[in-house]
Order: structure tokens, then C-alpha cells, then sequence
């Protein structure tokens, strides 16, 4: 069954703005499982996934760009 769920989550930074997501069932269950293996909604665990996700390009730009300055690469 390929049923087509919705999911909301909310981003907070300065303000609070909404993302609504487009997501197939079977990713809903897996994003629920994954939530609940860690006592969290499905809201906080992908908000948490991708912050961690920017946070971790954030860091490689800036290994890349000190890499770049010293002249590592």
C-alpha cells in the first residue's frame, strides 16, 4: 500500500514558521519508529535530523575552507 501521509513540522529560530511535508506512508512509519526508539515525536525528530544535517555541512565548509587557507588540500 502506498498511501500518501502529511506530517508538519515546526521550525524555530527568530520566529516560528511551518513546513508542511508531502511524504510516502512507509517513510511516515520508519520516521515514527525511529522517533519513538528515542522517546521523541515525529516533529522533533526530523527537526533535530536536520539541524544536525546543516550543522554537519556548516563544519565540513569550514574544515574545507581551513583546509583551503592553510593549503592542506
Amino acid at each position: 500500500m502506498n498511501a500518501t501521509r502529511h506530517t508538519t513540522a515546526t521550525l524555530v529560530s527568530m520566529g516560528t514558521s511551518v513546513l508542511s511535508l508531502r511524504i510516502d506512508g512507509e517513510l511516515l512509519e520508519r520516521l515514527r519508529h525511529h522517533a519513538a526508539k528515542r522517546g521523541m515525536s515525529v516533529q522533533d525528530y526530523v527537526v533535530r535530523t536536520l539541524v544536525r544535517d546543516d550543522f554537519d555541512e556548516r563544519f565540513q565548509a569550514a574544515v574545507d575552507e581551513t583546509e583551503k587557507f592553510y593549503g592542506v588540500t
